[in-house]
């Protein structure tokens, strides 16, 4: 199957990351056996919602994947989620769990940053009030930084010697030095094109290999900031600030206590709730909904706050809207692929589109049979109306997402 797309979860103690976690793993109904192979302690699985091609052909009805959920044309397909501890100042020289931190951090193909954008937790996670969020940003990135950056310096003779005797490439000395940080070489050059100009290797002083170091973090760890408890009165202005500091950041404003909460009522039956929306039912909007219970005045207080201060200001809690900032800065399409390309059914039964996949936008169609089977020989590739597609025919949003393959008879171990 190939490497799972993994989202890294970093936050400060008492910053909301916990909360962030149990709101995006939490899928609030039954779903499907988790795809991942191997959960570990500090992993999860989070689901990333999207228009099903279900709803492109009026099939909701008789949607059911094998993997997460499918709720009248809004999917949810699983995503890896790794918790990142030990998120301290100066983890780069090992402080706290700083070495793990670092680690667990080369997994991750996209970071969620979850900041407390209210200013009431300090660097520590202890109570406060006027913290600067803004420090928790640059700090972060400064860790990175200092631990790549003293990685290279520790060794950059040698490694310039070696570049300049054997005649390497830039780029293939760079795969040796950088590869330990999952990064294969197609990310490695994208990180070096950024740079315009870019001088030969062995002339690069203390400067130029610090740009090329931000260069490959701005492609290795692409990341979303999570403002969390953006209801807090405090964070209006403290938003203000990291979005004018970081314009061409993804930033999300977030309320994760309040999801968690509305998911809690809806298990409950006290409200229905569209996550990733404003709308809040409760037993006063739909009267004749017998599955609805009556709300207390304390619950219809708090509802009804929740209403004002949070989604109808922003118009969601925030959380959903996480994975798919994540899912965009990485480009992902989800990929249907199907036994029977006219009714869309898989092996057996009359269900549609019961697997969906992640895949890069422009990835060819060979490689997306060859994630999914493994190394078999492909006959034919069909699309939707059962069109034929090219190997090397390319996925893009409604565009070749839908994928029948027939392989030669006897290919398949």
């Amino acid at each position: 199957m190939g490497r799972e797309i993994v989202i890294g979860l970093v936050g400060k103690p008492s910053s909301g990351k916990s909360t962030t976690l149990n709101s995006l793993t939490d899928a609030n109904a039954k779903v499907g056996a988790f795809p991942f192979t191997t959960i570990d302690p500090n992993k999860a699985t989070g689901y990333l919602e999207i228009d099903c091609a279900c709803k492109r052909f009026n099939k909701q009805d008789k949607c059911k994947p094998n993997y997460g959920y499918c709720r009248n044309g809004k999917r949810g397909v699983p995503m890896m989620l790794l918790d990142v501890a030990g998120l301290v100042p100066n983890a780069h020289l090992g402080r706290g769990l700083g070495n793990k931190f670092l680690g667990d951090l080369t997994e991750a193909d996209c970071l969620i940053h979850i900041v407390d954008a209210s200013g009431t937790t300090d660097a520590e996670g202890k109570a406060t009030r006027g913290y600067d969020p803004l420090n928790d940003i640059e700090w972060l990135q400064n860790e990175i930084f200092e631990w790549i950056m003293g990685n290279l310096k520790e060794r950059w003779g040698s490694v310039v010697r070696k570049h300049v005797g054997t005649k390497q490439t830039t780029l293939e000395t760079l795969r040796q030095q950088l590869g330990g940080y999952v990064a294969n070489t197609k990310l490695i050059a994208q990180a070096l094109d950024i740079i315009p100009n870019l001088p030969p290797l062995q002339d690069w002083d203390d400067e130029m290999l610090g740009n090329v170091v931000r260069a490959f973090m701005q492609v290795k760890f692409p990341t979303v900031l999570s403002l969390n408890k953006m209801d807090h009165p405090d964070s209006d202005k403290n938003v203000s600030k990291i979005i004018l500091k970081y314009p061409k950041s993804k930033a999300v404003l977030c309320s994760s206590i309040t999801e968690v909460f509305l998911r809690k009522l809806v298990a409950q039956n006290f409200i229905k709730y569209d996550p990733g929306t404003e709308f809040v039912d409760t037993k006063e909007d739909l009267p004749d909904d017998a599955s609805l219970k009556p709300l207390d005045e304390k619950l219809k207080n708090r509802i009804e706050n929740i209403r004002d201060l949070v989604l109808y200001r922003f118009g969601s809690t925030g959380v959903v809207q996480l994975l798919q900032a994540a899912a965009e800065l990485l480009q992902l399409v989800p990929v249907y692929p199907v036994r029977n390309i006219h009714n869309f059914t898989g092996n057996s039964g009359d269900f549609v589109f019961r697997d969906c996949l992640l895949v890069k936008k422009g990835t060819p169609v060979i490689s997306v049979a060859r994630k999914i089977m493994g190394d078999v020989t492909i006959a034919a590739i069909e699309g939707v109306g059962g069109i034929r597609i090219g190997e090397e025919d390319t996925v893009d949003v409604g565009k070749n997402d839908i994928l029948s393959f027939k392989l030669v008879p006897g290919s398949r171990n």
